[in-house]
């Protein structure tokens, strides 16, 4: 067996944003010979030991690293996120940073896989809309032409049942004209969720095969917003993060591109909502406008407060308070799925998560012998042998729909 450079061995721990105690008890280390779990881990780091094959397919499970990334001669450059767009809070975790790392290199191996197979079968082409435009242009300007290319308006939006079909309509739209839309926000389970403040969002503004995440830590008609503010980061041609502050100027811009598209300034003006004295009025109303409209409640306070509607200290009050409803709902969401037997299937929420774009472009070229399994599983975040499965199951449920 080659050897394990030790410097690529506490490489792989810090970049996950373990210390050697997480680190030892997520490797399921034990005391030996008198030495400590923690011990043996720094021996390891140190290269005073070597570590078996089976220490490294755990290593390579708990840092989030493919094995060969062990054989390495030495560490690599820290991976490219493009322009990081978020305004931090103080004492953020550092595990966050490292889970937001790995899932960002999941995601930029996806896009390169789906990048090749189309420039392979000769369906590479140039969209027009990437880098099509800058701030300086203005909101409206870019707004008109994300309008234009999708050809969706704001009463066909509102017109949806709810916000999460809303969201899922603007998705459709969106990978009709080759945008990848793909929900996630952790790396497979919910004990490594990034929370909004980490990552909300995340453009990679590819000409070819553009992609946007979305973190679905986040309120389900939050979605929506979502996109359409990773949408201006792609008409302007950046690749980048997004956070769940935004204090620089061009996240102000882009959130503008997705508010304007949402709920208008003018909308604003003739609405009923001002600046009530009693706070549990003002959030029932703000939550009942935003419901009408399929919209976030959270994205309505904050307009009417950059509309100087509400208050600072109001607009932070009922940020706060739907905050902890949403995170209240998702911990009963939780609750229901592991106290029920039913609910939808692991194929149906993965294929939800994944999107109708990439599952139609893998089952594509798996027709036509232009991808493989291995390689279908790695851009769907499968195993290979469950790609069948899921494209089985999202068409026969589609089959079922149009019945």
């Amino acid at each position: 067996m080659p050897k394990v450079s030790p410097d690529i061995l506490r490489w792989a721990r810090e970049t996950a944003g373990l210390t050697t105690e997480e680190a030892a008890k997520k490797l399921r280390l034990d005391p030996k010979r008198g030495v400590s779990a923690v011990d043996r881990l720094v021996a390891l780091e140190a290269g005073a030991d070597a570590p078996t094959r089976p220490m490294l397919v755990r290593m390579a499970k708990q840092y989030h690293r493919p094995l060969l990334a062990f054989y390495m001669s030495a560490p690599p450059q820290r991976g490219d996120r493009g322009q990081d767009f978020r305004t931090l809070p103080e004492g953020r975790a550092v595990a966050d940073e490292a889970l937001l790392d790995a899932l960002i290199r999941d995601i930029q191996a996806r896009q390169s896989m789906v990048r090749a197979v189309l420039e392979d079968e000769e369906e590479a082409v140039q969209l027009p809309f990437v880098a099509s435009m800058e701030m300086g242009d203005g909101v409206a300007a870019v707004l008109a032409s994300i309008r234009e290319t999708l050809q969706v308006t704001q009463s066909d939006f509102r017109s949806q049942p709810d916000p999460l079909r809303a969201f899922n309509f603007l998705r459709a739209a969106t990978e009709a004209i080759g945008v990848f839309v793909i929900l996630k926000g952790n790396l497979g389970s919910h004990h490594t969720n990034i929370e909004l403040q980490t990552f909300r969002g995340f453009a990679l503004a590819d000409p070819v095969a553009p992609f946007v995440i979305i973190n679905d830590v986040d309120a389900r008609a939050a979605w929506s917003f979502t996109l359409l503010h990773e949408l201006a980061h792609l008409w302007l041609g950046q690749t980048g993060v997004s956070g769940s502050q935004a204090e620089l100027a061009i996240e102000q811009f882009c959130n503008s591109v997705a508010s304007e598209f949402l709920l208008p300034e003018s909308e604003l003006r003739d609405s009923p909502l001002s600046d009530r004295p009693g706070m549990d009025t003002l959030e029932r109303e703000v939550s009942e406008f935003a419901r009408a409209r399929n919209l976030s409640s959270s994205m309505v306070a904050y307009r009417l407060y950059r509309a100087g509607t509400l208050s600072r200290a109001k607009w932070q009050r009922l940020e706060t308070a739907f905050r902890d409803r949403w995170m209240e709902e998702r911990r009963k969401q939780r609750e229901r799925a592991r106290d029920q037997d039913g609910g939808p299937s692991f194929y149906v929420v993965r294929g939800h998560r994944v999107g109708p774009g990439l599952i139609n472009l893998v089952g594509r070229m798996m027709a036509a012998g232009a991808i493989t399994t291995t390689k279908a599983g790695k851009v769907l975040g499968v195993r290979g042998k469950q790609v069948q499965t899921l494209l089985d199951s999202i068409s026969q449920g589609a089959t079922q729909q149009s019945a």
